[in-house]
C-alpha cells in the first residue's frame, strides 16, 4: 500500500538517498542538485567519466552526500554494481531518478534497425533494467519509494525523424504503468516526467536552424524548456506531496501538445 503522509508543502527529501541515473549532466544533474537542495544525499550515476566530479560539485554547493558511479544501463553488471556501491555507502536507497537518454533522428524509411534496437536498449529496456534493480531493493528495504523517469512528449504524438526515439519513449510510458500497477502494494511509486524539448546538449544536436524556430513556433511559452523546470517537476514525484499519484506520464511541454 502506498500510504498517506500529511501534505506540508515542503517537498522535503532530508535524510533520503537519491540515485540519478544520467545524473552528470543535463537534467539529471539539475535534478541532483534539486534533490541536494532538499536534503538528500545523492548518488550520481552516469555512462560519462566525470561522475565523482559532479557528485564532489554537489556536495561542495550544498553539504550533502555525495557518490559518483559509472553506470552503463545496457549492462546488467554495471547496473548492479552501482547498486552495490550505493548501498555500500548509504545503506538503503529511497529514490530513483532514471533519465539516461539517447536520440539519433531519421525519417522511418531511412532509419537503420540497429538504431531503433540501440534507441530501445538505453530508453527503454535499459530504464526498467535500472527500475527493477532498484525496485527490488526497495521492496527488500520495506519502506517504499519513489521512482521517476524522463519520458518526452514523443511518447504520445507523431514528431518527424522521431520514429526510433518515439518507439523506446512510448514503450517506457507502458512499462511505468504496469510497473506503478504491480509494486503499489509495495508502496512505490512511478511516474514518468514527458519534456517538450529542453536546453540541453541533446536538445541543440535534435533542433538546430528552422526546425527549431519552427517548433518554437508550434508552443505556446514561446520557447524550449530549462533543466531546472523539468527537475521540479521530477522533485514533486519524488516526494510524500506526490503519495497519490503513480503510474502518470506529467507533460511539462508550454502547452505543445494542447492542440
Amino acid at each position: 500500500m502506498i500510504g498517506y503522509k500529511k501534505v506540508t508543502g515542503d517537498l522535503d527529501l532530508t535524510g533520503k538517498v537519491a540515485i540519478v541515473i544520467g545524473g552528470a549532466g543535463g537534467i539529471g544533474e539539475a535534478t541532483a542538485r534539486m534533490y541536494a537542495h532538499k536534503g538528500a544525499k545523492i548518488v550520481i550515476a552516469d555512462c560519462k567519466q566525470n561522475c565523482p566530479d559532479v557528485a564532489a560539485s554537489i556536495a561542495a554547493d550544498y553539504g550533502v552526500e555525495t557518490l559518483g558511479v559509472r553506470c552503463d544501463v545496457t549492462s546488467q553488471e554495471s547496473v548492479d554494481a552501482m547498486l552495490a556501491a550505493t548501498i555500500e555507502k548509504f545503506g538503503e536507497v529511497n529514490v530513483l531518478a532514471a533519465m539516461p537518454g539517447f536520440v539519433d533522428l531519421y525519417r522511418a524509411t531511412d532509419i537503420e534497425i540497429a538504431n531503433v534496437e540501440k534507441h530501445i536498449a538505453i530508453n527503454a529496456v535499459g530504464v526498467f533494467r535500472a527500475c527493477q534493480a532498484v525496485a527490488n531493493q526497495m521492496i527488500k528495504q520495506g519502506k517504499g519509494g519513489k521512482i521517476v523517469c524522463i519520458t518526452s512528449q514523443a511518447d504520445f504524438i507523431a514528431i518527424n525523424k522521431h520514429v526510433g526515439y518515439t518507439m523506446s519513449k512510448a514503450a517506457l510510458v507502458g512499462m511505468i504503468k504496469v510497473c506503478a500497477l504491480e509494486w503499489a502494494e509495495y508502496g512505490i511509486n512511478i511516474n514518468g516526467v514527458a519534456p517538450t524539448v529542453v536546453n540541453t546538449y541533446m536538445g541543440e544536436r535534435a533542433w538546430q536552424g528552422k526546425v527549431k524556430t519552427d517548433m518554437i513556433e508550434k508552443i505556446p511559452a514561446h520557447r524550449f524548456a530549462e533543466t531546472d523546470e523539468i527537475a521540479a517537476a521530477v522533485l514533486f514525484l519524488s516526494c510524500d506531496e506526490s503519495n497519490m499519484i503513480t503510474g502518470e506520464d506529467l507533460v511539462v511541454d508550454g502547452g505543445f501538445t494542447i492542440y
